[in-house]
């Protein structure tokens, strides 16, 4: 049962990205934001919620069992993740969104977690993409949602780098 638990406080944390986003676009397109990257936005947000999902439905169909020695590891590497997620955003500030909207002009950042790495962000959503599901021992789905990540992360980071290409100009 604590996994369930811990699958929805993760769902609710999405949706919490969800709202700060809405209001980051908003601000973005005010400022003469442009939008990169509609068209892998969409297989985005449907692996990471397909992800939730799997999570649940593996664990209960196949009644995966709770591992403590792999299972306590993961959930840390959870909660890492999800707090270098959340100095990502902090460090970017209005600027940052799921969706790839960038201001022509803008100063690329370069303080927080992007002094030492270029995509920290999705450095932390690869490693919690394979720790989530392996908290409960849920180890196709770690192994197939890795492989699709790893998939829209190719697509969006050549995405990424066009849209900073046209920010720069």
């Amino acid at each position: 049962m604590f996994y369930y638990l811990f699958i929805a406080l993760i769902g609710a944390e999405r949706l919490v990205e969800l709202v700060v986003s809405q209001r980051n676009a908003r601000w973005s397109f005010a400022q003469g934001g442009r939008e990169f990257g509609r068209g892998h936005y969409p297989a985005m947000v449907g692996m990471h919620t397909l992800l939730l999902v799997s999570c649940v439905v593996e664990v209960a169909t196949t009644h995966r069992p709770f591992l403590p020695w792999l299972g306590w590891p993961m959930v840390a590497v959870v909660a890492a993740s999800t707090a270098v997620r959340w100095w990502c955003v902090s460090s970017l500030g209005k600027h940052w969104n799921p969706r790839l909207i960038v201001i022509r002009g803008a100063a690329l950042v370069r303080s927080g977690p992007y002094r030492w790495v270029h995509h920290p962000n999705y450095t932390a959503v690869a490693a919690e993409v394979a720790a989530l599901p392996l908290v409960h021992s849920a180890w196709v789905t770690a192994l197939v949602f890795s492989v699709a990540n790893a998939l829209v992360l190719t697509v969006r980071i050549r995405a990424e780098n066009v849209a900073l290409g046209y920010a720069s100009v």
